[in-house]
């Protein structure tokens, strides 16, 4: 009786993807590569620490009250000043705080997105945006990459075709799951395309202070001329994914509804975390401990780059970002989300992401994710080699 309440969206969608993606695994050896969790060493606990005690010292018994929606003053006139340096005006009013990055995304679908409304993704695209959209039953235009970023050629054509088209979602900085930073050119082109095509960006860009080898390119927004980008941010891979803190920059039409949304949705972020870390940026360089990250992750990446290198079969297609994460292309016969759940996991005691999830048709079984961020040298070294060996032409046969 009760089944007959629920939306139609939740009897026909497929099961959510981010349900079920890390299969669980026991085993006292069991090395992931699957979620981007960061370096838990790297968190500055003891800075964070202080920073919520002197946030509450601060306000008293009004830190446990509530605030604006749009969070914290100070900490949205220091977001609007990092915005800035980035190429992006805007101010304060400008700047809508999230829980993590993951609400942006959902209030950016809602507002967007009804059943049978046509956007374009990239493909692959990050599973946890894609499980949001999926929630509003959207038609669905894929648009492939290049190592360059999209084919913004292919995408043009698909405009043409579609121009209902209402929103196009892009990780332009270190793609996940691919890795693949978009080229300047490219940033420039796409914002010429939502003017002439009509259409909205929702920028996402998680990994974009993470930049290990090579320059920063200046956002997408940084080029937006009609209030047509939308720049999302997250302070859960710089800083910790715990406090469930991300931010945006809207033109003011959008922005205005988006935080109408937000109030209907929880009425204001977790005003205790967005005042912990304004009290340690006022106290800390954020940028400082930037560097620090990004010292460590290097060399991590680096040596993700070499054990794939040398422990995975000649053909396999290694992605080399500059940042972010990798992605590995595998022969088309070849299923990676059996081979993890017959082979990896119960077998090599190693957990990645396999492809499907990364597609919005789930169509594409043969390449995987893996992730180098959460993991020590040795278990970096160590699961590329157990990764290579149920990869191996001879244990592909026997699984096949």
């Amino acid at each position: 009786m009760l089944n007959k309440l629920f939306a139609k969206r939740i009897k026909t969608q497929n099961p959510s993807r981010l349900q079920g993606l890390f299969p669980e695994s026991n085993f006292s050896d069991n090395i992931s590569f699957g979620g981007g969790c960061p370096d838990e060493s790297l968190f500055p606990s003891q800075a964070l620490q202080a920073a919520y005690q002197k946030a509450v010292d601060q306000e008293q018994a009004h830190s446990f009250q509530y605030h604006d929606v749009k969070g914290p003053g100070n900490l949205r006139d220091y977001l609007a000043n990092r915005a800035g340096q980035q190429g992006i005006k805007a101010n304060a009013d400008d700047i809508l705080l999230t829980a993590g990055g993951q609400q942006g995304i959902d209030l950016v679908a809602k507002l967007f997105l009804g059943a049978g409304d046509e956007m374009a993704v990239e493909a692959p695209s990050y599973v946890g945006a894609l499980a949001a959209f999926d929630n509003y039953e959207p038609v669905y235009h894929e648009i492939p990459l290049e190592d360059d970023g999209v084919n913004l050629d292919y995408f043009e054509e698909v405009l043409k075709e579609h121009p209902a088209i209402k929103l196009f979602y892009t990780v332009p900085d270190f793609h996940n799951p691919t890795g693949i930073t978009m080229s300047l050119t490219k940033r420039q082109r796409l914002v010429d395309l939502a003017n002439r095509y009509n259409f909205v960006i929702l920028e996402d860009t998680p990994y974009r202070d993470l930049c290990y080898h090579g320059e920063s390119l200046p956002s997408i927004k940084s080029f937006d001329t009609e209030g047509r980008v939308i720049f999302l941010s997250s302070f859960s891979k710089i800083l910790s994914p715990a406090f469930r803190l991300g931010w945006l920059v809207a033109g003011l039409e959008i922005k205005e509804q988006l935080v109408n949304l937000k109030l209907s949705a929880d009425l204001e972020v977790p005003y205790l975390a967005a005042g912990t870390v304004a009290a340690y940026l006022a106290d800390n360089d954020l940028d400082q401990h930037i560097d620090q990250l990004k010292q460590v992750y290097r060399v991590k990446l680096d040596a993700m780059a070499k054990a794939l290198k040398t422990y995975l079969p000649a053909d396999a297609k290694i992605s080399q970002p500059e940042g972010g994460f990798f992605w590995v292309e595998l022969d088309d016969e070849i299923d990676t989300r059996q081979l993890l759940l017959n082979e990896a996991v119960p077998k090599e005691h190693l957990i990645y992401v396999p492809s499907a999830s990364f597609y919005p048709n789930w169509d594409k079984n043969n390449g995987l994710r893996v992730s180098f961020t959460g993991s020590s040298l040795s278990q970096i070294d160590e699961g590329a080699e157990r990764l290579g060996r149920i990869l191996s032409p001879a244990q592909l046969k026997m699984s096949i």
